[in-house]
């Protein structure tokens, strides 16, 4: 994950990498995802999710694009 000032900032970046920019989101976005997705992680039942466990928390997270597609 790279930050940057604006989704400009991301093209720009991009385009002198020669890299394609994938999934751009905000702060706000990548935190909602963080607390969804480390919601369990210190539970004594932990176990590593499914695919469809992980699209369902992309989903809740509003990342629903092609970048999010596992498997």
């Amino acid at each position: 994950m790279r930050l940057f000032r604006s989704e400009e900032h991301v093209h720009r970046w991009c385009a002198q990498a020669r890299r394609d920019p994938g999934a751009i989101f905000t702060v706000s976005e990548a935190w909602i995802m963080a607390k969804l997705w480390f919601a369990d992680r210190m539970s004594a039942d932990w176990r590593r999710r499914t695919i469809d466990e992980a699209h369902a928390i992309f989903a809740a997270a509003g990342q629903t694009g092609a970048f999010w597609r596992l498997g």
